[in-house]
């Protein structure tokens, strides 16, 4: 009996790694075995942490996966960072989407930043365990900042409206991606609401739904936002 309960859960372990690898392999055929297998230990490291502080809701960490590393790579469909970027990660909170980019590019500058210190310190532990040198996580807030960034990355810390008046006088003057700097935000909503926020600014929407065919992603977007 035991070793029939041993067995199922270690097939269904396997089983669920597979489907995994098989998402990343299907929607992000760029990432090596290296950049997987370290994304790996971040949703092992943020599973395990999460038992002790809420770094996610508690009832989504059977989604870590789903809902979360595949949630950030979409920045991945928008912008291909070009080496010796400044990104800032406003608002981080268990490290989404900063730490899954800093993998995904290793010569982009990753600023990661939360009021939340608890959560900084489980982050930080895992950059120091891994030793990811393009990665700076802080206990700040951005007001208190003095940095310039090429781009601001969040998971919809709050709405557009506040996000563009804090970040405003953080950016770059100068343009180094094909992309101009700006804001790249992953939020759920109606477009036109979103874009009626922002209404003197100019912005593009990525379909997230279009890529992960899931209930989850309706009306769930990457929104570029040129500062």
């Amino acid at each position: 009996m035991f070793l029939s309960i041993f067995f199922n859960l270690y097939y269904q372990k396997k089983q669920s790694r597979l489907v995994r690898s098989e998402l990343l392999e299907k929607h992000f055929p760029e990432l090596d075995k290296s950049k997987i297998a370290l994304l790996e230990k971040f949703v092992q490291h943020i599973s395990e942490w999460n038992e002790k502080i809420n770094l996610i809701s508690r009832k989504d960490i059977d989604n870590l996966w789903e809902r979360h590393i595949l949630h950030s790579l979409m920045i991945l469909k928008v912008i291909d960072f070009k080496g010796g970027t400044k990104v800032l990660d406003l608002g981080t909170g268990g490290g989404f989407p900063g730490i899954p980019l800093a993998i995904c590019f290793p010569d982009t500058e990753f600023h990661l930043i939360d009021a939340r210190a608890k959560k900084i310190k489980v982050i930080n532990e895992f950059i120091d365990k891994y030793d990811l040198k393009n990665v700076k996580a802080e206990h700040i807030r951005i007001e208190e900042l003095k940095a310039k960034y090429d781009f601001i990355v969040s998971r919809a810390v709050t709405t557009l409206t506040k996000l563009r008046a804090w970040t405003r006088r953080s950016f770059k003057e100068r343009d180094n991606n094909a992309l101009p700097n700006g804001l790249i935000i992953l939020k759920g909503g109606n477009p036109k609401d979103l874009q009626n926020e922002l209404s003197h600014d100019y912005l593009e929407f990525f379909d997230i739904h279009r890529v992960l065919d899931d209930e989850y992603y309706k009306e769930k977007y990457v929104i570029y936002i040129q500062n």
